[in-house]
């Protein structure tokens, strides 16, 4: 059974800094690109971020290039996004997601469609 968990979100100022892990298991995590995506309060689901299976190469949304990581320990089976200079409008629903096949539920995105498991991890930012 693939699972996907999402967790180290919560309430941070702007400016702060936060990291996400994801904790995969079920599937072969090392062959697979990941990515991040979410979604505010009242808007649709944005893609943030992605990753191929090996980690060399990385891609980022224009909102938050500069700003965040993305990376992934393949022996661990752990994806992680680590953002920095948090802003308002980072305030959303994080969820670590796999492409489309997996047996998840959809999720589609300005960079395509998507599958995750679970609820996400919520980011706020606010003062």
């Amino acid at each position: 059974e693939v699972q996907l968990v999402a967790s180290g979100g919560g309430l941070v100022q702007p400016g702060g800094s936060l990291r996400l892990s994801c904790a995969a298991s079920g599937f072969t995590f090392g062959t697979y690109d990941m990515s991040w995506v979410r979604q505010a309060p009242g808007k649709g689901p944005e893609w943030v971020s992605a990753i191929n299976n090996d980690g060399d190469s990385r891609y980022y949304a224009g909102s938050v290039k500069g700003r965040f990581t993305i990376s992934r320990d393949n022996a661990k089976n752990i994806l992680y996004l680590q953002m920095n200079g948090l802003k308002h409008g980072d305030t959303a629903v994080y969820y670590c997601v796999t492409p489309s096949g997996l047996g998840g539920t959809r999720i589609v995105t300005n960079n395509g469609e998507y599958e995750y498991w679970g609820q996400g991890t919520q980011v706020t930012v606010s003062s």
